[in-house]
């Protein structure tokens, strides 16, 4: 994980040296704490010259102004003020630390005319400061030398706040939040010679640190309980298989959990049905989704959520030897159900239903959710700015999508039906992996819904949205951590108690 910039918060004041931040209302201009830090009116008359306005994330920056102490001087468009929410202020906190970047250290004036952020709105803005300055730079020997490169960071960061010991609580939450989000896209990020299944169960095991208790199944338990669907994915490499259960008790011993499963393919080469050359590389994000369920475990421990959570992830890697699987081949999967292999690079699937099973199966979850890089076709449908939803239950539909509205990593509710599910019936066996060419995310769906029992369920094909997404304000990573931060609110606002 990159550095993380020091933040610390105090109460408004009229900081007269070294590098200040203020934030400008659009229409309204600056706060009379702003103001206070400006006596030559500074700003008002570079806003004049500059014909800025304070629009959403403009930015009016003034260097060594004249006067005695400033050395920098920075207005950062707020907007309307009024319109700002939790996601508006982490926005600009992304802003201000990409504006910061090469800034050692710097004072920001959390404080608008109409709309003096409170401490939800201060740690918000903490909060996007992190996430923005996250980069993945482990590998680079020779740090700094070009205009792209982000390794110089805001070293130490002072928030004025109305409410600074407020807005510290508040941020002690945002910020675990804010660490499982780069905890995902660390391992996201990592090339797929470092991180096999092995060293992400490795990477897992250190949530312990955090109360999770993290358990391991290896190669020789999941065949025993006859998981031949995760199995015959992961029979062509030599790096072996693992699921990995990661269990927080923070709520009611008599309360069921709510369950996450995620699908860890931490290589995909298409097996025997081989991917084109072209963005192979990019197949080290295949587990995007075993990511972000382990960074929303590292985020419900770190701010200790009154909930009880069981996170599940399937880890292989989809190799080519003379021990892979053939298209044709046909599986048993720990429910019984068969499974022919048509397409060995529709392999999560066949990942997720054993995970799916054995967590319905052994947890009976109040409702179960499971995240994957599934389909191509998930972004023909929706492009990447939205994940696909698909789900047996509209109560926890619109949960999910009320959450994914309030944190911007937002979802599109797909269909489900019969009509979709016979596409996966088989001549040979009692489901066939692909269900031809049309609707492909779709009767990826229904083959995971044929492993949920009656259990509540959602799945979200993340496979636009974790990696190779656009950048935001909040992200110029890669491997986006899409899923911590909405997960995070569902748990929050649903399974709290």
């Amino acid at each position: 994980m990159s550095q993380k910039p020091s933040i610390t918060f105090t109460k408004l004041a009229a900081p007269r040296k070294g590098s200040v931040v203020v934030l400008w209302a659009e229409g309204a201009g600056l706060s009379k704490s702003g103001a206070a830090c400006d006596p030559a009116n500074i700003l008002e008359r570079a806003s004049e010259v500059a014909d800025f306005s304070g629009k959403s994330g403009s930015v009016l920056d003034v260097l060594a102004p004249e006067g005695p102490g400033l050395d920098r001087l920075v207005a950062i468009g707020a907007g309307k003020a009024s319109e700002l929410d939790d996601y508006g202020w982490m926005k600009l906190g992304g802003v201000i630390a990409a504006t910061l970047r090469r800034t050692p250290d710097a004072t920001v004036v959390a404080d608008l005319p109409d709309a003096a952020a409170d401490a939800g709105g201060a740690a918000a803005l903490a909060a996007g400061i992190v996430l923005r300055s996250y980069s993945f730079d482990r590998y680079k020997t020779r740090k700094g030398e070009t205009p792209d490169d982000e390794a110089q960071k805001p070293g130490k960061i002072t928030i004025q706040t109305s409410d600074p010991a407020g807005a510290k609580k508040a941020f002690a939450a945002m910020s675990a939040v804010a660490d499982g989000v780069l905890l995902a896209r660390d391992l996201v990020n990592e090339p797929a010679n470092v991180l096999g299944p092995l060293e992400f169960v490795e990477r897992i095991r250190k949530l312990a640190q955090l109360g999770v208790e993290v358990e391991i199944l290896a190669e020789k338990e999941m065949k025993k309980l006859g998981m031949g669907a995760l199995l015959g994915v992961a029979q062509g490499s030599p790096r072996g298989a693992r699921l990995a259960v990661m269990r927080w008790n923070g709520g009611k011993a008599k309360d069921r959990p709510v369950a996450f499963v995620g699908k860890g393919v931490t290589f995909d080469t298409g097996g025997n049905s081989m991917k084109s050359p072209s963005g192979m590389e990019d197949m080290k994000g295949d587990m995007g989704g075993a990511a972000a369920v382990t960074g929303l475990m590292h985020a419900l421990a770190a701010r200790k959520a009154k909930a009880n959570v069981v996170g599940i992830v399937g880890l292989v890697e989809n190799a080519v030897d003379g021990n892979a699987q053939r298209p044709g081949d046909i599986v048993t999967s720990m429910s019984g159900q068969t499974i022919e292999v048509l397409n060995t690079d529709a392999e999560g699937r066949l990942v997720l239903a054993d995970a799916l099973w054995y967590c319905a199966d052994r947890f009976k979850p109040a409702a179960m959710i499971d995240l994957a890089t599934l389909t191509g076709a998930i972004m023909v449908a929706l492009g990447q700015h939205h994940a696909g939803l698909f789900c047996n239950d509209d109560e926890l539909a619109g949960w999910l999508a009320q959450a994914g509205s309030e944190t911007h990593e937002r979802l599109w509710r797909m269909p489900l039906g019969p009509e979709y599910d016979k596409l996966i019936d088989s001549k040979n066996a009692d489901m066939k992996n692909v269900g031809g060419r049309y609707g492909g995310a779709i009767t990826a769906a229904q083959f995971l819904q044929r492993f949920v029992k009656d259990t509540p369920w959602a799945h979200l094909d993340i496979a636009g949205t974790a990696m190779g997404a656009p950048s935001s304000e909040i992200s110029q990573s890669w491997g986006t951590g899409f899923g911590v931060r909405l997960l995070d609110r569902l748990v929050r606002d649903h399974y709290e108690k």
